[in-house]
């Protein structure tokens, strides 16, 4: 197995100033697209009462999106390769401002879904290409690394300013304002794209394969149907079906790039222990990140009543440390191996996690924000060393395709991290809350299904019947986030062991 990450015999010319401009530009769209995971978690209390979604509905809400970017990423990388990863950039850009505005202005659980696929089609369009531009940018390897760094912390820079950002747009305005944040973001990238940013593509692109994308499709969506499913209704026909074809679609799209002269993915690439290797650790890191941040945003607000900005403002403090670290371990990672540092990286988050696992989800504010404080420390470091890793180890005309994998290991991972731990804490409050005497039947449905449905509740009711109903559903909802946050210690332990055994001998 290789373990050379880039040839080093020429040295590569170094970036002029034009380039770092065209860097600030490309943090645009992260910045959107990182904004958009975190403020929606915000938000979701706010969308509860206002469209009154089932249990189903509401992850779905969230889900959508980051499911649909990720059957589409690898597509959207090599489509960039072939018509012009800066021509793919716009059309995204525009598709998703107009989107958007549609998803702002939703009238019901339905069509915000709805709007929130079709934000991840064309999102799906924004981060390969912001990342393979990088690196036909950046052609020196140091000065890569820093661009990279940045990337990867323009992405925890936007988690960090979603809360705020989202606190206060929810404290003043309806819950479809925070979508609006995307046109004033995306306006100054159509404008300036064009002027500071280089066209770059495969020079042999090959042609897009339609059924290589419909089997990626078919492989992503049924196996995370299926772990939403099993959560909800258990271990029955729907779920085993849906795991098959998902595997099945799996086995055919890896069996079908294989045949391929100019395959979608090329699969030669995870042969290399610095590209399999840092993308399963995106993939494992991740998952525990986005499924942390969905119960913690909940007991932030539902069950320690803060308001939505008071609640961003708790975690402010670890996703500040996740930008800090991401730049920080630029240096530390020319020195020390990647086998070595990563590890180091993640016993904190590991140790982080387990802080909150150990209370049975019985946490304070200030618990959950020093935990977050190490949750950040570790993730910043370990995502920018395997960005960097995966970016480097491609050859500069399949950069697109390779983000594509990059990415779709981060969306990947938000979409299991909110599935998972997202069904552990449904399921877990479904089979615990008690709900009270005295409440109609439709009060009931929404009481039993989700914390937040409780909340809507209890406001309709006396002051002894809705204490009565939220100390349940409070008691309830902790009782799945002690569960979720060991699986969340798990994930990172099992990240750390992928880089100590998959990354050991990469240099």
């Amino acid at each position: 197995m290789s373990t050379a990450t880039e040839p080093t015999a020429v040295a590569a010319p170094r970036a002029g100033r034009r380039a770092w401009f065209a860097l600030a530009v490309l943090m645009l769209p992260v910045l959107l697209v990182s904004v958009d995971n975190t403020v929606l978690n915000f938000a979701l209390p706010a969308i509860s009462s206002a469209l009154t979604p089932t249990g189903t509905q509401l992850l779905w809400i969230v889900d959508i999106y980051p499911l649909v970017l990720a059957g589409l990423l690898v597509s959207m990388g090599s489509l960039g390769d072939r018509i012009g990863r800066r021509r793919l950039l716009l059309i995204g850009s525009i598709g998703f401002g107009v989107v958007s505005v549609a998803a702002a202005f939703a009238p019901s659980a339905e069509l915000l879904i709805a709007a929130r696929a079709a934000l991840g089609f064309f999102g799906a369009m924004l981060m390969p290409s912001t990342l393979s531009l990088l690196r036909n940018i950046f052609l020196d390897r140091d000065q890569r690394r820093f661009a990279i760094a940045v990337w990867a912390s323009g992405f925890a820079a936007g988690s960090a300013l979603g809360p705020i950002v989202g606190g206060i747009i929810l404290e003043h305005f309806a819950w479809g304002a925070v979508f609006l944040l995307a046109v004033p973001v995306l306006l100054p990238l159509v404008v300036l794209a064009p002027f500071l940013i280089p066209e770059s593509k495969d020079p042999n692109p090959g042609r897009i394969d339609v059924p290589s994308i419909l089997l990626i499709l078919l492989t992503m969506t049924p196996l995370v149907f299926s772990i939403k499913h099993l959560a909800e209704a258990g271990f029955d026909v729907l779920t085993v079906v849906s795991m098959i074809v998902g595997v099945v679609s799996g086995v055919l799209f890896i069996r079908r790039q294989l045949r391929l002269e100019h395959p979608l993915l090329d699969l030669s690439l995870f042969r290399r222990a610095s590209f399999s290797g840092a993308v399963v650790i995106n993939l494992l890191s991740v998952t525990a990140l986005v499924g942390g941040l969905f119960f913690v945003s909940q007991h932030l607000q539902l069950v320690l009543g803060l308001q939505p900005l008071d609640a961003g403002l708790v975690l402010l403090p670890g996703l500040i440390v996740m930008i800090v670290a991401g730049l920080v371990i630029v240096p530390i990672s020319k020195r020390v191996r990647p086998g070595i540092v990563v590890p180091i990286a993640l016993v904190v988050s590991a140790v982080g996690y387990a802080s909150i696992a150990i209370t049975g989800g019985d946490v304070s504010a200030l618990g959950i924000g020093l935990a977050f404080v190490a949750l950040g420390l570790g993730i910043g470091s370990a995502e920018t060393v395997s960005n960097e890793l995966v970016i480097a180890s491609a050859p500069p005309e399949k950069a697109g395709a390779a983000s594509g994998v990059s990415e779709t290991a981060y969306e990947l991972g938000a979409v299991l991290g909110t599935a998972t731990l997202g069904t552990v804490l449904t399921a877990s409050y479904r089979s615990s809350v008690v709900l009270p005497d005295g409440l109609t039947a439709a009060q009931q449905q929404a009481a039993g299904e989700t914390l937040g449905g409780a909340a809507n509740v209890a406001e309709q009711l006396p002051g002894d019947l809705a204490g009565a109903l939220m100390d349940s559903a409070r008691h309830a909802f902790d009782s799945g986030v002690g569960v979720a946050a060991w699986i969340g210690v798990g994930l990172i332990v099992a990240a750390m062991l992928v880089a100590a055994i998959g990354l050991r001998r990469v240099r």
